[in-house]
């Protein structure tokens, strides 16, 4: 069962062929976590989805204030039988049909899918996570490549590429050639004391689980945060590496080339982002 704008109906013939988000990508979306019946990071989550729909001109639904949308969220799970679990929850808004690259309306529809997950918390993982560049496509270091839109052709390509090489996960390059994420989440390098992670203006996705990352490194006193512009070849200097994103949590990379990391940092984040969790 899906939510489609309020209404809990079958997955089947919900969206028509001339759905903007299909047609235009003309749609943005959410991933969200929930553990046990519980919406994490729900207020960071709704806030990038309101921003994202202002940068993009859509017409917001008096009724999508935040607790609206997180009661939605919830009566989608309870539906699915989800409610005591955890669950994977992907809550997409796309401008309503009519009109080709020119909208006849701003107004909105909501989508809600929910899967189930096997994991209430982040746990590490240590198996084997190897990653190399992805040079056949570029990202703009622009305020639209920080959003969650459906327009995500460079992720697949870049998919079908790991897949083709036997890796696990890619790295991205802006039109600088600068790393500014991975393909399925945010980046984070460690050399020495200090933690960096590619700034916004580089073009990176803005993660909700890289601003949880963020507010606690902020809190530590052994290490200093610096979002900063990664180099290729930073990342082959330095100790660690890790993705971010809010289903996986932290994933450790161990292997860039020749180039094989420690995960000790990680491990201690995932401790904190976990004990975090639990406190909210």
């Amino acid at each position: 069962m899906i939510n489609f704008n309020g209404n809990l109906v079958e997955n089947t013939n919900v969206l028509s062929v001339n759905n903007r988000g299909y047609n235009y990508g003309d749609a943005v979306f959410e991933t969200i976590k929930c553990s046990l019946g519980k919406v994490l990071f729900w207020e960071d989550h709704y806030f990038r989805l309101m921003a994202s729909m202002r940068i993009l001109r859509m017409e917001i639904p008096m009724q999508f204030t935040m607790e609206f949308l997180e009661d939605q969220i919830l009566k989608t799970l309870e539906k699915n039988q989800l409610n005591t679990k955890s669950a994977r929850v992907k809550l997409i808004v796309h401008r309503n049909e009519g009109g080709l690259y020119t909208p006849n309306s701003n107004a909105v529809s909501f989508i809600i899918t929910v899967k189930p997950l096997k994991d209430d918390f982040y746990h590490i993982h240590d198996d084997v996570y190897e990653v190399d560049l992805f040079k056949d496509y570029y990202v703009s270091p622009s305020l639209l490549s920080t959003l969650k839109t459906n327009n995500k052709v460079l992720h697949v390509v870049g998919s079908v590429y790991a897949k083709e090489n036997k890796l696990n996960n890619c790295l991205i390059l802006n039109t600088d050639k600068k790393v500014i994420e991975a393909l399925n989440g945010n980046v984070f390098l460690i050399k020495g004391n200090v933690i960096k992670t590619p700034p916004l203006s580089d073009g990176c996705l803005k993660g909700v689980m890289r601003t949880q990352l963020i507010n606690i490194i902020k809190t530590m006193d052994d290490y200093e945060l610096e979002e900063s512009s990664i180099s290729p070849f930073e990342i082959q200097k330095s100790d660690e590496f890790f993705l971010t994103n809010v289903i996986s949590g932290i994933q450790p990379i161990t292997k860039y080339r020749k180039k094989v990391f420690n995960t000790e940092v990680a491990k201690m984040l995932l401790q904190k982002l976990n004990v975090k969790i639990r406190l909210t």
